[in-house]
């Protein structure tokens, strides 16, 4: 079409110039302008078909993004169920602790007593997520082409949270330390608690031979004290700490959801 225009226009300019009457001079502005009009058009459906293929690539890399981020949170969901399950593991061994120290008529065996204080403080308590691609995203600045903005919101309050929870974890680290901070002693046995609990015989060593009971620590004050400032610390971990994170990690799957859906 553009040819066409052009032709009957230089047709026209080639006659001389005494001979373009108004007529003609009328007809090669119009070819001239129809022309200029179809060299506009054809970049306006170039821009678009551009714009187009780039809307359509955007997409793409969004929906990898979103993928692999809903493959991230779900792993975090169960590192998250499991630690949870290791905490009140721990904060109810600590309870358990605290009756026999209560029940001044009826103390514990030493094997019972042992394997409940193994199984209390064996396990730190530290929430490791799959933030690999979310760091990425963040720092490249990718984060932006999540389209929408509630999601890119979650996202990045999700790692202000994670900051939050892992000062919670140094701070029950701490008072673990200080609970078996007090075996570190001369009047105490991580030997007859390793022995009773039965972890010699899963590592296939021997037995080393002792006497030495740990149930007087089941008199000690500072004893009681470090169970107690444990299990309430353990307790704040859960509920003003862990529950929230579930909450919101789950708020942030089903908007992951939401996008890889629509």
């Amino acid at each position: 079409m553009i040819k066409i225009f052009r032709t009957i226009r230089q047709n026209i300019i080639k006659e001389p110039f005494t001979q373009l009457n108004s007529k003609k001079l009328s007809r090669y502005l119009v070819y001239a302008i129809g022309e200029i009009f179809l060299v506009v058009i054809g970049i306006l459906i170039a821009l678009q078909i551009n714009n187009w293929n780039q809307r359509r690539i955007d997409d793409q890399n969004e929906h990898i993004y979103l993928s692999g981020l809903m493959e991230e949170f779900h792993l975090s969901k169960i590192k998250l169920e499991e630690l949870r399950a290791v905490n009140m593991r721990n904060y109810n061994g600590a309870i358990q602790i605290m009756e026999y120290i209560q029940n001044t008529k009826e103390k514990p065996t030493e094997a019972s007593f042992s394997k409940i204080l193994f199984q209390t403080f064996s396990d730190d308590i530290a929430f490791n997520p799959n933030n690999s691609l979310l760091n990425e995203m963040i720092n490249s600045g990718n984060l932006k082409k999540l389209t929408n903005p509630n999601l890119r919101k979650q996202l990045t309050n999700w790692i202000s949270t994670l900051e939050d929870v892992s000062k919670q974890e140094t701070e029950l680290a701490h008072q673990r330390v200080k609970v078996l901070d007090m075996f570190r002693t001369n009047t105490t046995s991580l030997n007859v608690i390793f022995n009773q609990a039965g972890l010699y015989d899963q590592l296939g060593l021997s037995v080393p031979a002792s006497d030495m009971s740990n149930l007087n620590l089941l008199n000690s004050e500072a004893f009681e004290n470090n169970i107690l400032m444990f299990m309430f610390t353990s307790y704040a971990t859960e509920n003003a700490h862990f529950k929230p994170l579930m909450k919101e990690l789950e708020a942030i799957i089903e908007l992951l959801n939401q996008e890889l859906d629509r």
